[in-house]
């Protein structure tokens, strides 16, 4: 049994061959926490019911993001663990990578967050994130049939991203 670098405990998926087979998911929160947008491509497993795996996803970007605020060497006053940070305050988090999967992470100044899950080899994503972010800005938000904070039902959004996710090496 090994447990750094090893493959017995779980193994690393294969590598990815072509476009299409790099993303696994992507979410997108608003700022209590409300998911607005769940997204599958390539997802190997599905362990948990939806609000359970949207739960624990934004528990885990909150927890991430108290931690990376209060370690953080440039700030003077670093405030309590635990206590929500407003977008941009603080130090940034981007990401984490793990031998099966690679997260990634933006947060805009409203407060929306945009999580897209990946193949661990697939390189930084913040450029794609922010073009993920202007594609929601265009077709769901700009809509004025769209109610802020509620789930994202555009089909032209889904589509667009669906084309633009898939050529993400």
């Amino acid at each position: 049994m090994q447990f750094f670098g090893g493959s017995e405990i779980s193994p690393s998926p294969p590598a990815p061959t072509a476009a299409g087979n790099n993303a696994h998911m992507m979410y997108v929160f608003n700022r209590n926490g409300v998911c607005l947008l769940y997204r599958e491509w390539n997802r190997p497993l599905w362990t948990l019911n939806a609000q359970q795996d949207h739960k624990l996803m934004f528990g885990l970007l909150f927890s991430l993001k108290s931690l990376t605020a209060k370690m953080d060497p440039t700030s003077a006053e670093k405030g309590n663990l635990g206590v929500p940070q407003l977008p941009g305050q603080g130090c940034s988090f981007h990401g984490f990578r793990t031998n099966t999967y690679k997260l990634s992470f933006m947060e805009t100044p409203s407060g929306i967050k945009i999580i897209l899950v990946t193949h661990p080899k697939t390189g930084d994503l913040r450029e794609s994130l922010k073009y993920i972010y202007n594609l929601y800005v265009e077709y769901v938000v700009k809509n004025p049939l769209y109610t802020p904070g509620s789930p994202v039902r555009s089909d032209l959004f889904n589509t667009t991203l669906d084309q633009y996710v898939r050529g993400i090496g």
